[in-house]
């Protein structure tokens, strides 16, 4: 009976992921009911504000849905938001049982959504595919317990470790499905973040361009505003805001880019540039729960450093440039030794066509010195 439930709660994830990207400051949730054995009912969160999974496959259940079986990837909410309490819609609507993938983390609901259950005689088991469930709402998750946005670094790399040629020229290193990957993550982010080396050198659009694909705020950090008015993000047909990260007071090119459509965000200034740990909490303040560093070096050994970086994506193409001319992933300065190395926990690997994914997280402690 494990597999079944197993195989219910996986049903219930894939609804989940339709969401992601399109939930924020909620989680992705999916929602199965099944009968007899058959399913009678499915659901996901489609968007903030508007009904959540529960809702969706309760309806679909109509009265088959008394005395069935509930798999929901995230604990049922217990309070009143924008819409009603789904742990009521299901007392109400008579289900029997309810798997619950994970308990919610939101300390409005932790455990509560489950105890109302519990109370009404609906019979809980939680914890099926918890892992599996955490890792689709990891923005959210960190978001509602502290705050700050989950930040996932990804860059292309050739098999030596290069992302771009002496001369510079990075496009392109990976190839069509890699970079089609890509658009599908940034329209999963609420934010996509550059430095400034990476505006002047590529003059980047940083939009989703995949079908039905929501473009994400784009974050340029720059500390002494240096980002052309002309810049392709601010001339561009996009739903999406950019956002200017500075620690500049110059009130001439401020003006310009405010009149080129950007927001200038002053942040604290750390050794003369932009504080990226404050950079961030600004963010989370905001809402923004998810943030996909793009770019370039200077940015990325920032981040690495600083120790905001919660994942890693390398995308590796099978290409070597050969010699030591090139550009690495991240700049600045490095550790002395290789028992300072930043350590990683490697955890997925895929294939793109000829190019190879590694998805990794930092070890605990990793940071130097720690």
């Amino acid at each position: 009976m494990t597999d079944f439930h197993e195989r219910m709660m996986r049903r219930a994830l894939s609804l989940a992921r339709r969401g992601i990207g399109r939930t924020s400051p909620n989680p992705a949730v999916g929602c199965v009911i099944v009968r007899g054995g058959a399913v009678i009912g499915e659901g996901w969160h489609r968007k903030a504000g508007t009904p959540h999974a529960e809702v969706h496959a309760l309806r679909q259940a109509g009265e088959g849905a008394r005395g069935a079986d509930v798999y929901v990837t995230l604990e049922p909410c217990s309070h009143h938001g924008k819409t009603p309490p789904c742990a009521d819609a299901l007392v109400a609507a008579g289900v029997a049982r309810v798997f619950v993938g994970m308990v919610d983390p939101n300390p409005r609901v932790c455990g509560q959504g489950i105890g109302r259950l519990e109370a009404a005689g609906i019979e809980v088991v939680s914890g099926i595919l918890e892992a599996d469930c955490r890792r689709i709402n990891e923005p959210f998750i960190k978001h509602v317990s502290t705050g700050m946005p989950f930040v996932t670094l990804k860059s292309a790399m050739t098999m030596e470790g290069k992302t771009a040629t002496g001369s510079g020229d990075s496009r392109w290193i990976t190839n069509e499905k890699s970079r089609r990957y890509v658009h599908k993550l940034r329209a999963g982010a609420d934010a996509v973040m550059v430095g400034i080396g990476t505006v002047l050198a590529d003059d980047p659009q940083l939009t989703a361009r995949i079908p039905g694909g929501r473009d994400p705020l784009r974050v340029v950090v720059d500390s002494n505003l240096r980002t052309p008015a002309t810049a392709r993000m601010l001339t561009q047909q996009s739903d999406a805001a950019t956002l200017i990260a500075t620690v500049s007071r110059d009130e001439k090119r401020m003006a310009g880019l405010r009149s080129a459509g950007a927001e200038i965000l002053h942040c604290a200034n750390r050794g003369g540039r932009v504080d990226l740990r404050h950079l961030l909490k600004r963010l989370g303040a905001r809402g923004v729960q998810a943030v996909l560093i793009e770019g370039g070096s200077e940015l990325a050994g920032e981040a690495l450093r600083a120790g905001v970086i919660d994942k890693f994506l390398f995308f590796y193409a099978p290409k070597l440039l050969g010699g030591k001319e090139g550009y690495g992933l991240f700049g600045g300065p490095s550790v002395g030794r290789m028992t300072e190395a930043f350590r990683l926990r490697t955890d997925t690997v895929r294939r793109f066509g000829g190019d190879i994914m590694v998805e990794a997280y930092p070890e605990e402690a990793c940071l130097p010195g720690s």
